[in-house]
């Protein structure tokens, strides 16, 4: 499936706007890690390692999830 947009005239290169839309979708949990790696053209090592550097947790946990890690560690 392709989606096609029009956008005003913009100083951005489609691949930094692949980027931008994958780590959006990402943080917003419209996808998963593995699916936008895949909007963005990375593996998805590299992009956990993109997000990571943004300051973006590439593992979203819930609070049950997060308490129930803690009280493992």
């Amino acid at each position: 499936m392709g989606v096609t947009v029009t956008l005003p005239e913009l100083n951005i290169k489609e691949d930094e706007l692949k980027i931008l839309l994958a780590i959006k979708l990402f943080e917003d949990g419209v996808v998963s890690l593995g699916k936008a790696s895949e909007i963005a053209g990375y593996s998805e090592k590299a992009f956990a390692e993109l997000l990571a550097h943004k300051g973006i947790a590439p593992i979203k946990y819930s609070n049950l999830d997060l308490n129930k890690e803690l009280s493992n560690a």
